[in-house]
């Protein structure tokens, strides 16, 4: 191993010995489902990482929005801290939540009304006075509004939402595998918006779910009932001579271990993790 790299991974997680235990997390929220009656896109989950190794994605790791990675998270051994995976849905999504870190749920598109803001905007249902919903700092991007002809796209974590179109997910290769997501939803009206990459559905007629897991937007939908947002996931990193748990049950976790370190996917639930 060169000295660089031992380095870096020294940094990365510093704070691991003794009483402590230093995480790395990808936390992103539901996504935002897509609106009816010419509706716009749902927007992506909230989008939020410190995650730093790794060198599967050839781009900076960031969190959404365009904000940079966070900072270190070192927690205390034998200690619970609580994870919400955020439930996609017709409305704006919900929240996704790991400790101190909250991932805000993405926003509804409209229902031939304005988008919602969220973790990402939803984008505006047809018609020019509809705005595209605004997203959260250093977690997503807005909507785009609607005009006469076309609903808006929702916003993506990487990228705003351009006229229908869905904003593009962000990229990460926490679990060793390079994956993009919160993408945001495509408008569903005359022009049939494309789902942003990263889980964000295409508009249709009859509307698309975002991709679970991946907190995409739903796609909007023409005339059948609003579409639901992608669930959120929280993805978390840490040196392989941890043991994690989920004291009282209550979460869908797996873990696999990897070069000298261990990754625990939580795709659904509400409860407690701990480390020993």
């Amino acid at each position: 191993m060169s000295g660089a790299l031992s380095a870096m991974i020294a940094a990365a997680f510093a704070g691991s010995a003794g009483s402590t235990i230093s995480i790395q997390y990808l936390v992103i929220a539901g996504g935002g489902g897509g609106g009816t009656g010419g509706g716009g896109g749902g927007g992506a989950g909230g989008y939020r990482t410190n995650y730093t190794s790794g060198s599967g994605v050839s781009t900076p790791k960031a969190s959404g929005g365009g904000g940079s990675v966070e900072a270190a998270l070192n927690l205390s051994l034998s200690t619970n801290y609580t994870v919400t995976i955020g439930a996609g849905s017709s409305g704006s999504g919900s929240d996704s939540v790991f400790s101190s870190i909250t991932s805000v749920g993405g926003g509804r598109g409209g229902n031939n009304g304005s988008g919602v803001s969220g973790g990402s905007g939803g984008g505006g249902g047809w018609t020019s006075t509809n705005s595209g919903g605004s997203g959260t700092a250093n977690q997503g991007y807005a909507g785009f509004g609607g005009t006469p002809a076309d609903a808006g796209g929702g916003g993506g974590a990487g990228a705003a939402a351009t006229n229908a179109n869905g904003g593009q997910g962000v990229w990460s290769d926490i679990t060793g595998t390079a994956t993009q997501r919160g993408g945001g939803g495509g408008g569903g009206y005359q022009t049939i918006g494309t789902g942003g990459a990263g889980g964000g559905a295409p508009g249709s007629p009859f509307g698309t779910a975002g991709t679970p897991n991946t907190g995409g937007g739903g796609g909007g939908a023409g005339n059948s009932p609003p579409t639901n947002g992608g669930s959120g996931v929280v993805i978390l990193r840490y040196l392989d001579t941890y043991t994690i748990s989920n004291p009282g049950g209550g979460l869908t976790l797996s873990t696999s271990s990897s070069g000298g370190y261990k990754t625990t996917t939580i795709t659904a639930g509400t409860g407690n993790v701990s480390w020993t």
